[in-house]
């Protein structure tokens, strides 16, 4: 008797497997699988019979089947590609801010604008099984190799760049951007309107989505205005401090030399304000700038900066609360959202000195 009482105990306790769940449904123990995954590939009639099946034989209990029923696990992974940038630590704090209220954990990664280094770090976090991603890609990053990484039943948000390539229409990835060409056209058209003629289009490179659309809304304003564009006032640098200070004396290699900037971003334009400082040239008295972004500091820099205010801790928060929207409907069409920008003008970009 006692031992048939510990034979009973001991199958109370075995594992239901996913072979288990496949032979109580009469289908394959990939087709379990794909359920539990949330795949789309698995027909309404197939999941229901699936789920029931879970339902029935307990396996709800299991961690796989708990994310099943909630759609979710209990992190999203947020992967940067520039955390050394203020914008994006403001941007984290918005997202992480959002999905603690809603029960989730933040898995943080940062690419350092690393194509290599961005499929590394998908790779790893993807192991850790988080319910989504929050991407703000690389420069030169392709969908392929992105989707590679995550696969196609793991929810993304992209977050102001878009990927190069296509993705297939089965992976509802949706899209926060910023209105990057109407905001840089606003910043073009202030110093058109200061009395600034040549005006160089300062940092970021082509190979970034949003340097792209920024750079054409420059060029609308320069050529609405009927103003040259001359090749060697578009100067590329890496989006970040210290490249756009080195690169300062590009804008003087030759004559006659631009009088204003339009920078890629609040970064750029502070180190261009180092590299003017250093040339013995006084930023918004000798020389105007504008940045993009709005971060804390753009406020307190000497002179104060004009620039593209974007409230990155609100989009933080907007990102999170579009991707836990696409948790609770992941088979709902792609969505593109595109926050408006607001220029702010302050006394980095002044007049053109009388020469």
């Amino acid at each position: 008797m006692a031992a048939r009482t510990m034979e009973s105990s001991t199958s109370i306790r075995r594992k239901i497997t996913l072979n288990d769940i496949a032979a109580g449904c009469g289908v394959s123990r990939a087709t379990v699988s794909l359920v539990l995954r949330g795949s789309p590939l698995v027909n309404k009639h197939t999941r229901a019979r699936v789920e029931e099946e879970l339902r029935k034989q307990g396996y709800v209990y299991n961690r796989a089947a708990a994310n099943l029923r909630r759609r979710t696990s209990s992190s999203i992974a947020l992967v940067l590609n520039e955390l050394g940038n203020p914008f994006f630590a403001e941007f984290a704090a918005g997202v992480d801010e959002t999905l603690g209220q809603a029960g989730f954990v933040t898995l943080l990664g940062s690419t350092g604008e690393s194509v290599e280094r961005e499929q590394a770090v998908l790779s790893s976090l993807i192991e850790h099984g988080p319910g989504g991603i929050i991407l703000s890609p690389a420069e030169g990053s392709a969908a392929e190799r992105v989707l590679a990484a995550v696969g196609a039943q793991t929810p993304v948000l992209l977050f102001n760049r878009e990927l190069g390539g296509n993705l297939p229409e089965y992976a509802h990835w949706d899209r926060l951007m910023l209105d990057n060409q109407h905001g840089a056209r606003l910043a073009t058209e202030h110093l058109i309107a200061q009395g600034h003629k040549r005006i160089a289009f300062f940092g970021g490179h082509s190979d970034s989505s949003s340097c792209r659309q920024r750079h054409a809304g420059y060029v609308e304003a320069m050529n609405a205005a009927g103003l040259p564009i001359a090749p060697r006032w578009r100067v590329e640098t890496m989006p970040t401090r210290m490249d756009a200070a080195r690169a300062c004396a590009e804008l003087f290699a030759a004559k006659p030399a631009p009088t204003a900037a339009v920078c890629y971003n609040d970064a750029v334009a502070l180190g261009l304000m180092l590299g003017l400082n250093q040339r013995g040239i006084q930023p918004g008295r000798d020389f105007a700038l504008t940045g993009f972004d709005d971060i804390a500091e753009a406020a307190f820099s000497m002179p104060p900066l004009t620039t593209l205010a974007t409230d990155p801790r609100a989009r933080g928060r907007q990102a999170a609360q579009l991707l836990l929207a696409r948790l609770r409907k992941p088979q709902a069409d792609a969505t593109t959202t595109v926050a408006q920008v607001t220029l702010v003008v302050r006394e980095s970009s002044g007049a053109p000195r009388p020469t």
